[in-house]
């Protein structure tokens, strides 16, 4: 099977305050720096999805469309 190099797969524990710690590499993938605000997409049956910050246009437009 032949190898995606543009898909990623990473964990992150939940903390008690219910905070997440990025993976190094998707930090840097993404350029995600301290101080950064990031926008968390839900969907009660698909799931949590964070979008990398130029793609958060065409997020909006998926999630809005799907309530419609």
């Amino acid at each position: 099977m032949k190898k995606k190099e543009d898909k990623f797969v990473w964990t992150a524990t939940v903390g008690e305050k219910g905070q997440i710690v990025i993976p190094k590499q998707a930090r840097d993938l993404y350029a995600i720096r301290p101080g950064d605000t990031l926008i968390l997409v839900g969907d009660r049956d698909r799931g949590i999805a964070i979008p990398p910050k130029d793609a958060l246009a065409g997020a909006l437009n998926v999630f809005y469309d799907s309530h419609k």
